[in-house]
C-alpha cells in the first residue's frame, strides 16, 4: 500500500515544475492522510524527497523572471523551447524577486603569508599557483548616452570589472571516490593556468580560492571582447576587468548545475572582495559569453562559457543576463549560430533589448537596420584602429 501511495503522489508531484509549489504539494496531501503509520512512513519519505528538491534548487537558482517569452527567442534564432526553469528555496526566491545587487560593503586584509591571504569576510586566497605579467594599463572611451564616442580616450591602471569564467577542463565525478583524480585533476589545471597566465583567480571543485595573477596586472582571459557601462566603453577587456574562472564546465549533462555550493559561496565572498576594494559597480560583473565577440564573423558570444545560468542573484549581483549587450548596440554585432545552438537562453532579454535599441536607433537616423549596422561595425573598426593607436604612441614614448 505504501509503495503505491508514494509512487502516486510521486507521479502528481512531478507535474508541478516549482520545487517548492511541489514540496508543498506533498506536505499538503499526506498531511491529510497520515492517520495510519504506513502513510506517516511514506509522508517521511516523501518529506526527504522534497528536501533533496530544494536543496538541489539552492545550489542552483535560475528564477522565474529570466524565463525569456518564445517570440523574443525566435527573434533572436535562438531555440523557442527553452529550459526547464527551476524555483529556487524561499529565501532565495525573494532575492530573485528583489533582483538588486547586494552593497559591496567594506572588506579588508585581515592577515598574509606567502602560502595564502585572509580577508575579514572570510575569504581565503591560496598563493602556491601565483604569478605575474605586466601591470595593467588600458585606454577606455567615454560615451553618452547618444552613444557619441570621444575617441581620444582615457588611460587607466584601475579594474573596471569582473568576467567569469568556467575552465572547460576535465572534470571527474564529485564524488568521494574520486577524490584522488579530483585532486589531480584540480592542481594540473592550476599547474596550466598559472603557465599561461589565463585569469586572476581560480575556484576549484571544493570551493578553494587560487589567485594566479596578482590583481594590479592583466591577465590572458578575455580575448576580442566589449563591454559599457554607461560612461565609458572597454574593448578587449584583459587589461581593464579581473578573470574568475569556476573549474567546470559550461557543458555540464542533465539537470546538474556547472558549480556547487562551495564555489558558488566562494565565488560571492570572491566578488565582494574585489567589487568593495577596486569599486566595481554590479552592472560590471558579466559573463565570458555577454563580452566575447568574434571580429572575423562580427558575432557575439565567440567564446560561450557561462552563455546560460550563471548564478549571478548568488553571486551577490542582479541578474545581468537582462543588461543589453553593448557590442549588438554600440557595433552591431549579431547572433552567431553556434551561440543559438548551445542553448544560451539566459542571454536572450539582454540580447533582444539590444537589437531592440539598434532597430530604434536606425529609424532615428532614417536608415534600414542594415545598413545602420554597417556603420555600426566601421565604429567597431575605428574604435579597434583607435585602441591600438593609442598603445602604439604609448609605447613610443
Amino acid at each position: 500500500m505504501r509503495g503505491v501511495l508514494v509512487r502516486a503522489l510521486e507521479w502528481r508531484a512531478r507535474r508541478f515544475s516549482d520545487p517548492v509549489d511541489r514540496l508543498q504539494f506533498l506536505r499538503r496531501n499526506l498531511e491529510a492522510r497520515r492517520q495510519g503509520s504506513h502513510v506517516k512512513a511514506a509522508f517521511i519519505i516523501v518529506l526527504a524527497m522534497g528536501a533533496a528538491l530544494l536543496f538541489t534548487a539552492w545550489l542552483w537558482t535560475s528564477s522565474r523572471h529570466m524565463t525569456i517569452a518564445d517570440a523574443n527567442t525566435a527573434t533572436l534564432g535562438l531555440p523557442t523551447k527553452l529550459p526547464a526553469v527551476t524555483a529556487s528555496s524561499a529565501a532565495m526566491q525573494a532575492a530573485s524577486i528583489a533582483d538588486t545587487p547586494e552593497p559591496a560593503g567594506p572588506v579588508w586584509l585581515v592577515q598574509t603569508t606567502s602560502q595564502f591571504d585572509l580577508y575579514s569576510n572570510g575569504l581565503r586566497i591560496e598563493q602556491q599557483y601565483g604569478t605575474s605579467t605586466a601591470p595593467r594599463q588600458y585606454i577606455a572611451f567615454a560615451s553618452d548616452s547618444s552613444h557619441t564616442i570621444d575617441w581620444a580616450g582615457e588611460w587607466r591602471t584601475e579594474p573596471a570589472g569582473i568576467v567569469y569564467h568556467t575552465t572547460e577542463s576535465h572534470l571527474a565525478p564529485f564524488e568521494e571516490d574520486q577524490n584522488q583524480s579530483l585532486r589531480r585533476a584540480g592542481e594540473g589545471l592550476l599547474e596550466y593556468v598559472s603557465r599561461r597566465r589565463s585569469y586572476h583567480f581560480v575556484i576549484d571543485r571544493f570551493g578553494r580560492v587560487f589567485r594566479v595573477v596578482r590583481e594590479s596586472d592583466y591577465a590572458n582571459h578575455a580575448g576580442n571582447s566589449v563591454w559599457a557601462d554607461g560612461n565609458r566603453i572597454y574593448l578587449n577587456l584583459n587589461q581593464s576587468f579581473f578573470g574568475i574562472a569556476f573549474e567546470a564546465s559550461s557543458k555540464s549533462s542533465g539537470a546538474e548545475p556547472a558549480v556547487n555550493a562551495a564555489q558558488v559561496y566562494a565565488g560571492r565572498i570572491l566578488t565582494q572582495m574585489l567589487r568593495a576594494r577596486y569599486g566595481i559597480p554590479a552592472s560590471n560583473c558579466v559573463a565570458h559569453a555577454q563580452v566575447s565577440v568574434s571580429p572575423v564573423n562580427h558575432a557575439v558570444g565567440y567564446h560561450r562559457d557561462w552563455a546560460a545560468n550563471l548564478p549571478f542573484l548568488q553571486l551577490g549581483l542582479a541578474d545581468n543576463y537582462k543588461l543589453p549587450l553593448p557590442s549588438v548596440e554600440l557595433f552591431g554585432f549579431q547572433v552567431d549560430a553556434g551561440l543559438a545552438g548551445a542553448g544560451a537562453s539566459s542571454l536572450a532579454e539582454g540580447l533582444e533589448a539590444a537589437f531592440a535599441q539598434v532597430r530604434r536607433d536606425a529609424a532615428a537616423h532614417h536608415l534600414p537596420v542594415e545598413r545602420y549596422r554597417e556603420n555600426l561595425w566601421q565604429r567597431y573598426r575605428d574604435a579597434i584602429r583607435a585602441q591600438r593607436g593609442k598603445s602604439a604612441q604609448q609605447e613610443y614614448n
